[in-house]
């Protein structure tokens, strides 16, 4: 059997494909979470986010975690943009100028992809790096006859992974050990998603959305505690001068069972009375304005803008809902361009070299997200007929990829275009029975022609 390398051009056994390399850590599966986001305050986050910065991510994704269950807009807004992938099509291209055998290899590839269980869920797995800066699957293969295979793709939590210690570039699996260990080649679908330069604990999305959680956290914590006071009107008890230190007892027991019983005794001669509080029903939009502007901040930093996710009744006008909208579809672009990377690097290469369809780590296959809209492929439609009539040398593989066309198979039905009308000739009279065509003239006789001149 010929040497097989890995992604990084190291040989490899393919023995060690037959036990998950998580088969051996039991315990990271028995690790229970600390949920940091309680009593999470600035100090508190801000150490969070220095520990992950020196390689320790546990408390960082674990307040990621906490973010996206605790906060519903900023959970829907993630959801918008990670099940945007799974709306879209895709399909396996062969590389470049490709051989007839390539071009077999290629479609015996994609029958194994499509045979995946759950292949969406491998795709939903890897946007989760969106918000969290990477994303790991453990891919559990199986032998089919000569065939190796993946049985299924594991998605284990960020919390169980480590940075090296040196660049802090290389994903480790966490261990007993202080330094963690490298990843299995082939184990794994490792997605680094990049929202911005930097190293991979800062490259996630949900740094950036931590001070808005937790601005907004405060904001409704302080709007709840205005509301239960709001609720009950101020009670204000009188006395008289004579009263005893029993008398005045029993009233105050009195008014702070009113704002709960709503009932309460008191004795003769003295009086309850109830204040409203001035301004007191525009009082929560103080509250709300925060809570208003930090879901905002965190539509900007997820989708690029706000009116493709709230209206606010003012500003969401049809054009600027558009320009917003461009934003979030050239996000979604950017977001499947480094998806496509991923899949053809650990998900691709490994089935096809394992079974010898890919002999060349240049030549493998290309994943691709059909990301175009509808107006691009009307634009191409009718762009390309008019640049080949001006004499422009169109290669057709490269139109058949941007129409997204396969190439007819030999014997298969195909579509013919429509028969072109011959051109008339204007010197050509017509036919006995027939009306002139467009740019003939009437013979000299015919009923309507002019007379002939001498």
């Amino acid at each position: 059997m010929p040497t097989i390398l890995d992604q990084h051009g190291n040989p490899i056994q393919p023995a060690i494909l037959t036990e998950p390399q998580t088969a051996r850590l039991g315990w990271l599966k028995r690790e229970l979470a600390q949920h940091p986001s309680r009593g999470l305050t600035p100090a508190k986050l801000a150490r969070i986010l220095d520990d992950a910065e020196a390689g320790d991510l546990v408390a960082q994704f674990e307040l990621c975690e906490d973010m996206e269950e605790k906060d519903g807009h900023l959970f829907a807004e993630l959801s918008k943009r990670k099940r945007a992938l799974l709306t879209v099509e895709w399909d396996l291209l062969p590389p470049p100028n490709p051989s007839a055998q390539e071009t077999k290899d290629t479609e015996a590839l994609k029958e194994r992809v499509e045979a995946l269980e759950d292949f969406e869920d491998v795709v939903l797995g890897m946007a989760d790096g969106i918000g969290k800066g990477f994303a790991c699957q453990e891919i559990e293969w199986e032998r089919l006859g000569r065939e190796w295979l993946p049985k299924r793709l594991t998605f284990r939590p960020q919390s169980w992974f480590t940075l090296d210690q040196e660049t802090h570039a290389e994903i480790l699996l966490r261990n007993l050990a202080a330094h963690g260990e490298p990843l299995t080649p082939f184990g794994w679908v490792k997605h680094v998603h990049r929202a911005r330069p930097g190293y991979i604990a800062r490259a996630g999305l949900h740094r950036q959305l931590s001070w808005p959680y937790l601005f907004k956290v405060y904001a409704i914590g302080d709007l709840a505690e205005f509301l239960e006071i709001y609720g009950l009107p101020i009670r204000i008890g009188t006395y008289p001068a004579s009263a005893t230190q029993e008398e005045k007892a029993t009233l105050l027991r009195a008014v702070v069972n009113l704002g709960h019983d709503a009932a309460g005794i008191i004795p003769e001669g003295m009086l309850i009375d109830f204040k409203e509080p001035a301004n007191a029903t525009a009082a929560h939009e103080t509250f709300m304005a925060m809570v208003d502007l930090m879901e905002r901040t965190e539509s900007k930093v997820i989708l690029g803008g706000t009116l493709t996710s709230q209206a606010d009744g003012k500003t969401s006008t049809n054009a600027l809902g558009k320009v917003h909208n461009d934003v979030r579809l050239d996000i979604l672009a950017a977001d499947a361009r480094q998806i496509e990377s991923t899949v053809r690097r650990d998900l691709l290469y490994p089935i096809g070299v394992l079974n010898g369809w890919v002999k060349d780590p240049r030549r493998v296959p290309r994943f691709r997200f059909d990301v175009q809209e509808e107006e691009d492929f009307k634009m191409l439609a009718d762009a390309i007929p008019k640049v080949v009539d001006m004499g422009l040398r169109v290669p057709a593989d490269w139109a058949r990829e941007q129409l997204r066309i396969p190439e007819a198979r030999d014997g298969e039905e195909v579509l013919e275009p429509r028969a072109a009308s011959a051109p008339i000739d204007p010197h050509t009279p017509p036919e006995s029975g027939t009306r002139p065509g467009p740019g003939t003239r009437p013979g000299p006789g015919a009923a309507g022609a002019p007379p002939a001149v001498d």
